[in-house]
């Protein structure tokens, strides 16, 4: 019934008239760099006056800064209408400096350019194979205007993760974990995003258990503690923890109990994980496409997170340091739960290559060289989608058939080795410093 639904609706959306879907993607592109400009101003760590919808004598200013404030003129109220209202925003040049006001309104131009074009290169056949005939992708046409749909949201999240990370170094709660809920959610209520009903000349959305046969385990019991383990897991590394092992054992417990349950988000948490196992047992319960959509997203979540997390735990280990920031494996664990496991794998491998463009463009723009990861990360998703049958269809795939059951123990391997090689690094390091 869903899915009908679903596809009623984007059925009708692929009828209007060309001039009619460029307009309303336009403007869904100004709404969402609105969105995602209001979220870097606000969900940050420190909130900055900056935005529109912010009060300046809220924020408790002084001395000279008080004094350029209070000789502002007041902010009009087409002040907090997007794009046009940062031109009324620069008014405010001798508050918050020249130039404040140029990268959200950048960023709602290029929303606003860049959904259009996405809009068609999804529409044209972006994540089929080039074999796939003409007719074949038209027959996939609600399917891809649903992931479409679906993405976009994902990109304002990115979008405001990307320069809070810039700003701060910080990735909020308030982006990732709503984000996770809602992927888990369009995964378990629409189904076509993630199942074959589609599979025409081979074509098929990402799965779970792709490019594997799905097998009667995985919509059984195995299946289903999977899910929960995999949800247990995620609401238990959102929780404040802090293992210390300087006074032994007895007491590492000791303040490990007393970081988890210092605060009240504990039971917020603890509400959270109960509920999601009650949601995960019912979609379970109802089976077939639904329950395969959500143990596809669960997937992403844990392959997403799992990989930033062990990466940030072998850094400790191996350097004394931490190598990212805890907000970058809910990021990843978010974005997972969009693109499936097979996406989030991709897009790991590809930050570096993307990391390379961004430390050139910021230090030619800041000269700072030191840039969060968290953007990276983004780019790499980015790359994944935009060159998804270069390197799935036509690579990974292949990869990932031959590797089969062994693809865990091939991750361990390899994470084994990244130890050793950091060991090795650090080591070497400290010789030639000495």
């Amino acid at each position: 019934m869903i899915g009908n639904t679903i596809d009623a609706v984007m059925t009708a959306w692929l009828g209007c008239p060309g001039w009619l879907q460029t307009g309303a993607l336009v403007l869904l592109g100004v709404i969402v760099g609105a969105i995602a400009n209001h979220a870097i101003t606000t969900w940050c760590w420190f909130n900055r006056p900056s935005s529109p919808w912010a009060k300046i004598n809220h924020w408790n200013l002084t001395g000279e800064t008080a004094a350029v404030a209070d000789s502002l003129p007041q902010r009009p109220w087409w002040s907090r209408v997007p794009v046009f209202g940062w031109i009324a925003m620069r008014a405010e040049t001798p508050l918050f400096g020249s130039g404040f006001w140029i990268r959200p309104l950048c960023i709602e131009l290029s929303l606003a350019a860049m959904l259009p074009m996405i809009h068609s290169a999804y529409l044209s056949g972006l994540f089929l194979p080039a074999v796939v005939p003409p007719a074949t992708v038209a027959a996939c046409a609600t399917w891809l205007a649903l992931i479409f749909f679906v993405h976009v949201g994902v990109i304002g999240a990115m979008v405001a993760a990307t320069f809070i990370d810039f700003d701060e170094r910080t990735i909020p709660d308030a982006i990732t974990l709503p984000g996770t809920l809602i992927g888990l959610l369009i995964a378990s209520c629409s189904p076509m995003i993630f199942l074959p009903g589609l599979e025409l000349n081979g074509v098929g959305p990402v799965l779970f258990y792709s490019p594997e046969t799905l097998t009667q385990r995985w919509m059984g019991v195995t299946g289903l503690l999977t899910g929960i383990g995999i949800w247990s897991t995620y609401c238990f590394a959102m929780a404040d923890r802090r293992w210390i092992m300087r006074r032994g054992i007895v007491k590492a417990l000791a303040w490990f109990w007393h970081a988890l349950t210092r605060t009240g988000t504990w039971k917020w948490l603890l509400m959270l994980w109960l509920v999601g196992i009650v949601v995960i047992g019912a979609v379970h319960w109802v089976g077939n496409r639904y329950w395969v959509g959500l143990l596809t997203s669960l997937s992403g979540l844990a392959v997403g997170g799992g990989l930033i997390w062990v990466v940030r735990l072998i850094g400790r280990l191996a350097l004394g340091k931490e190598a990212m920031g805890f907000g970058d494996v809910t990021l990843m664990a978010m974005i997972g739960t969009f693109v499936g496991w097979q996406a989030a794998l991709i897009a790991f491998f590809l930050s570096p290559m993307a990391a390379c463009v961004i430390v050139l463009v910021r230090w030619v723009i800041t000269r700072e060289a030191a840039t969060p990861y968290g953007p990276y990360l983004c780019a790499g998703v980015a790359l994944t989608v935009a060159f998804w049958d270069s390197v799935y269809n036509r690579n990974l795939r292949l990869t990932l058939m031959m590797l089969g059951g062994n693809l865990l123990w091939f991750g361990v391997a390899m994470a084994l080795a990244l130890l050793a090689m950091l060991w090795m690094w650090r080591l070497v390091k400290e010789r030639l410093i000495q």
